[in-house]
């Protein structure tokens, strides 16, 4: 893979600031933190078995090593016991039950944790279909583990060492894939002082709503304007493809994006924005991972704040994915701090947007205020009325046509002059 610039122009190779062995380590702790599934790519030797524990160890949470390899694939689906009988149509049936083992038992019974499935790459075809449940719903056998267990895997290239399968398209895309490689200068420092312990990181619930918001947004834009990326599976003969964009991984990577710019580290400090761009381009590849972050930084949209405070200075822009940013942006501004005049000037903006030429769009923020009014209990408030300039706005764009009820959807609680 060939070297680029991240946005902060610092060169990147292999998804890594160069010598930054502790922007690989903070992306971990987001995932984990976030609760996304990760899968660790490394030769033998390189620490991540050791990371991944210490990481465990410093948020509070017992890990359970499982090393994939030496399982069988009842250890993950479960082992088949006879269960309870039942009465069916007046007939007496024996259900068969799918127990967990003993490691899934104690992770459930702690109600938290990691479950670390080491060399995941060498596990057999038979295994890996065995762990697809595991990974994405987190059920082991008949027992669902608790949301607050975290799963982490970790597994060697292929020309690391033999012995090693493709890791199955399925299951490769439930994982953000994060390359681990050895740092000279971090291995130099343990070896004489000591191992630091990995970093953690901390994440406001507030601030992650907020964050994640915005970054899903963005992701439905983009992929709206290249759709092709919404779902690019790996050629059949791309060995070693690890992260590619479908649905499932655009989801994961809007939920990353807002992981990484909420998350902050033990000091308080935001994260740099190389950690963001390791996370995303490990969910749905770094091709996709570079149009999307060039595509964001041409946006150049105005702060959200900014038009609520004076939205006689919202401009609409031209293309549609820009504006459906914007409105998503003043929507969720207006669903964190929801006052009477905030309300006005996000529907002057609505209107507006309307006047320029996107009422679908307009439309569709509508709708999100009043739903925001709504969940703040203000439904039946005359100050959170829809304005009626802004209904006829919509009615003078025609989007009435074929859908004669999108006016009193919008307007809801009723309208004020």
């Amino acid at each position: 893979m060939g070297e680029r610039r991240s946005r902060s122009g610092k060169r990147l190779r292999n998804n890594e600031i160069e010598g930054g062995h502790g922007v690989r380590a903070l992306a971990l702790a987001v995932a984990v933190r976030a609760g996304v599934p990760v899968l660790l790519w490394g030769a033998p030797g390189t620490g991540k078995t050791r990371t991944v524990e210490a990481l465990a160890r410093r948020m509070g949470l017992p890990c359970e090593t499982v090393v994939a390899a030496i399982r069988e694939p009842a250890d993950f689906a479960g082992l088949p016991v006879p269960g309870a009988t039942l009465e069916i149509d007046g007939r007496r049936v024996r259900q068969t039950d799918l127990a967990p083992p003993a490691w899934a038992v104690r992770l459930a019974a702690a109600g938290r944790g990691v479950l670390f499935l080491d060399e995941i790459s060498a596990a057999p075809p038979a295994v890996q279909v065995a762990l697809l449940r595991v990974v994405l719903e987190r059920t082991v056998g008949d027992l669902r583990l608790p949301e607050a267990v975290r799963i982490v895997a970790a597994a060697n290239p292929a020309d690391a060492d033999g012995g090693l399968w493709e890791l199955a398209p399925a299951l490769s895309n439930r994982f953000v894939h994060i390359p681990w490689e050895p740092d000279l200068a971090r291995w130099r420092s343990g070896m004489v002082a000591g191992w630091a312990e990995p970093p953690s990181v901390e994440l406001d619930e507030a601030a992650l709503r907020r964050a994640t918001a915005a970054a899903r947004a963005e992701v439905a834009a983009f992929v709206g304007v290249r759709r092709e990326l919404l779902l690019k599976q790996p050629r059949a003969d791309a060995h070693g493809t690890a992260a590619w964009p479908s649905p499932r991984t655009w989801e994961m990577a809007a939920g990353l994006l807002g992981a990484a710019a909420a998350a902050r580290t033990a000091d308080g400090g935001a994260l740099p924005g190389e950690v963001a761009e390791l996370l995303l381009a490990g969910a749905v590849g770094e091709g996709a991972a570079v149009e999307f972050l060039a595509w964001r930084r041409a946006l150049d949209l105005p702060d959200p704040e900014c038009l609520l405070r004076d939205p006689s200075r919202y401009v609409p822009p031209r293309h549609g994915d820009q504006v459906y940013v914007l409105l998503m942006g003043v929507v969720d501004a207006v669903r964190r701090r929801l006052t009477a005049g905030r309300w006005r000037a996000a529907w002057s903006v609505v209107e507006r947007t309307v006047r320029a030429g996107h009422g679908d769009l307009a439309v569709l923020a509508g709708r999100m205020l009043r739903e925001a009014a709504r969940e703040a209990g203000r439904a039946g408030d005359g100050r959170f009325a829809v304005p009626e300039s802004a209904l006829a706005a919509v009615e003078d764009a025609g989007l009435v046509d074929g859908q004669a009820n999108v006016l009193e959807e919008i307007a809801g609680g009723g309208t004020v002059h």
